[in-house]
């Protein structure tokens, strides 16, 4: 199985580059794993509902080539660690050779995205930045491994 983390829009933060490069790194050892970055919309006199159509536009275009497509949004289903390396055992065990989460831009997502994919994790309640939630869902991806491999990261 391969994953793929497609973002909209780059982080210039080297503190999160760096660790997310850290945990893509560990989870190489699982499975193959990518980042891919979609440009943002750079255009100042739009406003969100027409910048989130044209990014979701973007998004169908390149999400037509996965399997399987989960959206992290603040109003998906929220899970443990352990729940969710549930989730990711049951996604494996299907057989999707393919498997795309996708992070959404400042304003979210359009409704043709919400349509279109219906499978939503919500990493909190909390409101974070779109680029702070790569760190934790790496994160949480790498820990979600180690429990399937029974390794000493996950204290439970």
């Amino acid at each position: 199985m391969k994953i793929s983390i497609v973002c909209l829009g780059k982080t210039d933060n080297l503190f999160l580059i760096n660790e997310i490069d850290k945990y893509i790194k560990r989870i190489n050892k699982y499975c193959k794993i990518g980042v891919e970055i979609i440009p943002d919309i750079k255009e100042k006199n739009i406003s969100f509902d027409v910048q989130k159509k044209i990014e979701g536009k973007k998004l169908l275009e390149y999400l037509k080539n996965f399997n399987y497509v989960v959206l992290l949004d603040e109003n998906g289903t929220e899970y443990s660690s352990s729940e969710f390396s549930d989730y990711l055992q049951k996604k494996m065990n299907i057989g999707y050779k393919t498997i795309a989460f996708v992070i959404g831009g400042a304003y979210g997502f359009s409704s043709e995205i919400y349509s279109n994919f219906l499978d939503k994790i919500s990493i909190s309640k909390m409101t974070f930045s779109h680029q702070l939630i790569r760190l934790l869902f790496v994160e949480q991806l790498y820990r979600a491994f180690t429990i399937l491999n029974n390794e000493p990261y996950h204290h439970s």
